[in-house]
């Protein structure tokens, strides 16, 4: 199957939430990553912590798919949403529900004309809040500087989240959570720098 390595998330096709909405948690934490593309980090991260719910969210409703099968064969607590963050997350989860947030090197969109594009902003900001629990972890990472001080901004003017390394700091303590995503493990293996922010969520 041919998918698409990008699509214009601000296209009309892309305002209505015509996913398929998880299981229900039955009383475990869930975690969450936003645009999860094939969800290998989520799948590594079942392995490790079988007793969670790991849900994905993806713009690409192909990958969507394959994703969703792939859990099934699997029998991994593993589930795709085809869905826009930005406009969706209250449509996804309930309030308050969601114990962790990995965005992992989310699109760059160089082109000074796709800059509106990017994922990674005031608006994503305050529908994680939203829908995380008190004490939520959020953690963001990226290879792009740019990228990571816009991460940065959005969280750090929003009320609702204390950095964990300090105001207006980046997180210094690597990646804790067992598992890299492709682009993470990529990335150190060429020799590249990553900037990662880290979360808690206060109210």
């Amino acid at each position: 199957m041919r998918i698409r390595h990008h699509v214009n998330p601000r296209g009309a096709h892309f305002a209505r939430f015509r996913g398929e909405r998880p299981p229900a948690a039955l009383d475990r934490p869930i975690e969450i990553e936003i645009g999860c593309a094939d969800a290998r980090f989520l799948f590594e991260r079942a392995a490790l912590e079988p007793d969670r719910l790991y849900v994905g969210l993806e713009i690409r409703e192909d990958l969507v798919d394959l994703v969703n099968a792939r859990a099934r064969r699997a029998n991994a607590p593993v589930h795709a949403v085809f869905c826009h963050a930005q406009l969706h997350l209250a449509e996804v989860f309930a309030p308050a529900s969601v114990a962790r947030v990995f965005v992992n090197f989310p699109d760059p969109w160089f082109k000074r004309r796709h800059r509106p594009r990017r994922m990674v902003d005031a608006a994503l900001a305050d529908a994680i809040a939203c829908v995380a629990a008190l004490d939520a972890d959020v953690f963001v990472q990226t290879d792009v500087w740019e990228i990571a001080l816009e991460a940065m901004s959005a969280f750090e003017r929003d009320g609702r989240f204390e950095s964990r390394a300090g105001e207006w700091s980046f997180w210094r303590g690597g990646n804790p959570y067992g598992v890299r995503s492709w682009r993470e493990q990529h990335v150190e293996e060429s020799g590249g720098a990553s900037w990662r922010l880290r979360y808690r969520v206060t109210g």
